[in-house]
């Protein structure tokens, strides 16, 4: 059974597996809590009388899942989940690849399945000079990233609210390089600067700008004592193990068939 609950804590989130899904949940907790509609929480486990196994949220328009350490996901569970899914319709779906595999063909009619590779950089104690602005105005950000990502480019006031409300809490940060490449960290969790929204505007793109900006990223939070992760589709795995970056793992995202970029 999955049902929506507003007892969450830190110390909860604390015991779920020590994963990426565990560290967008945590990071969606710290930035709003459970005081608001667009970031909803829920328990899943088998019956009314045993323990919770696993965490879902849902932020905006996407859902993670992440399971407690020790426990597991049955398939009565997996079924439920599937059920919330039809419910919320949620963009993005997100959750281990074991349970994924085992979601995909209940949800297949809405949602095409994309597969991804976790990388971590390889630090090499060496940070290049380059023309990085560490606290970009976010305007400027967003009119680099809104040129790569329509989803943010019809989002202007949720993405900029977001943001903001995340860099405040120091959950996120942002740079630029020769005011024309982004690249956001989307949560600093528990010693892991994870890197998404990566973009050059299209009059300067072929000049390694992005790559030599995520080679400076990781050697930059490497030295501040961070491990520097990210997702990308796993046709580019040569692309980023060329700038320093190793895969570590992969896994499944859901994304609704309905939605166009």
């Amino acid at each position: 059974m999955i049902t929506e609950t507003h007892d969450i804590t830190e110390e909860i989130l604390n015991t779920l597996e020590k994963n990426h899904y565990s560290r967008r949940i945590k990071s969606h907790f710290l930035a709003y809590g459970t005081g608001y509609d667009f970031c909803r929480f829920y328990f899943a486990k088998e019956n009314e009388s045993s323990l919770n196994d696993a965490v879902v949220s849902i932020f905006n328009s996407s859902m993670v899942v992440s399971v407690f350490e020790g426990h597991t996901l049955s398939d009565n569970e997996i079924s439920e989940l599937s059920l919330l899914i039809s419910m919320t319709k949620p963009v993005t779906v997100e959750l281990g690849l074991d349970y994924s595999k085992k979601l995909s063909s209940m949800i297949d009619d809405e949602y095409n399945e994309f597969d991804r590779t976790m990388f971590e950089f390889v630090c090499k104690n060496h940070i290049p000079k380059l023309d990085v602005n560490e606290i970009p105005r976010l305007d400027d950000v967003y009119n680099i990233l809104s040129t790569s990502f329509p989803a943010i480019k019809n989002s202007y006031s949720l993405w900029l609210t977001d943001t903001s409300h995340r860099v405040r809490k120091g959950l996120s940060q942002s740079f630029t390089l020769n005011n024309c490449t982004s690249a956001t960290i989307q949560y600093i969790i528990d010693g892991i600067a994870f890197v998404g929204h990566v973009a050059t505007i299209p009059k300067e793109r072929g000049k390694h700008y992005a790559r030599e900006l995520l080679y400076w990223l990781g050697e930059r939070l490497n030295e501040d004592g961070l491990s520097v992760q990210l997702f990308a589709r796993s046709y580019n795995v040569s692309y980023y193990t060329e700038i320093g970056f190793l895969p570590i793992y992969n896994d499944i995202v859901f994304e609704r068939k309905d939605i166009d970029g």
